[in-house]
């Protein structure tokens, strides 16, 4: 019954989340400030893994295609797909939650357990408008963003990593990316991406929000949000790759 009173709780929250919105210029400043924290911030992180990871990724392919009947080829088209339908739209994201989603949940719990939401309500403030839409905005419509910087560099770290090791060439490495291109699958990261983006603001803000006690509940409350936030990206990835690609 205590999941069911969350997932009732979360509805709830989000009802009055896109209700009763604030001034423009109070939420103009909101939203730029979200998308400085959520997503600026995250770029650097972003990139350093996707480069690296993409370079492991063609090596992997690489030492595994020891068979001369086997085009190197197939290297780029293998990290190609790799990177574009699992690891930039999902690992990516998985990232952002624990970097994220524990922000959201303390920054917004220490407001609550020092009072300062009370204190938004007392002053007719609708606190979650203020507080969550915001970061809704900016992750929906920054991620994309991320996740399309991820693919390149996931990509192009592949690249590198042949040239530099030998095990392939950079010619065959563009070949097999080029071969068989199907601009769905970027449609389908993309997708996937924004509905992610929608859990990595809610989720951990719902934790937040509701938190009660002091900063040791903050903490915890940190904890599960990102442990929660991550099983909704996974539970989410199997259900729209099975209803988009099947």
């Amino acid at each position: 019954m205590n999941y069911i009173e969350h997932i009732g709780k979360y509805f709830v929250m989000l009802k009055q989340v896109f209700s009763k919105p604030q001034r423009a210029r109070v939420f103009r400043e909101a939203l730029f400030r979200e998308i400085d924290e959520l997503g600026h911030k995250s770029i650097g992180i972003i990139a350093f893994i996707s480069f690296f990871i993409g370079g492991v990724i063609a090596l992997q392919t690489a030492l595994n295609l020891e068979s001369p009947f086997i085009p190197k080829s197939l290297i780029g088209f293998a990290a190609k797909r790799s990177v574009i339908l699992e690891f930039a739209p999902t690992f990516c994201s998985i990232i952002l939650a624990g970097k994220v989603g524990s922000y959201i949940t303390s920054s917004i719990g220490t407001m609550r357990v020092t009072e300062q939401i009370d204190a938004l309500e007392v002053m007719g403030i609708n606190s979650l408008n203020y507080l969550v839409l915001p970061k809704i905005i900016a992750t929906v419509f920054f991620y994309p963003f991320l996740i399309i910087l991820g693919m390149f560099l996931g990509i192009f770290g592949g690249w590198v990593a042949g040239v530099l090791s030998g095990l392939f060439s950079g010619a065959d490495y563009i070949a097999g990316v080029q071969l068989d291109f199907d601009p769905f699958l970027i449609t389908y990261a993309l997708i996937k991406t924004v509905v992610f983006a929608f859990l990595i603001a809610t989720v951990p803000s719902y934790h937040g929000y509701f938190v009660k006690g002091g900063s040791l509940e903050v903490g915890k409350a940190s904890t599960q949000s990102v442990v929660w936030t991550t099983v909704l990206i996974v539970i989410a990835n199997y259900f729209l790759t099975q209803m988009l690609l099947t």
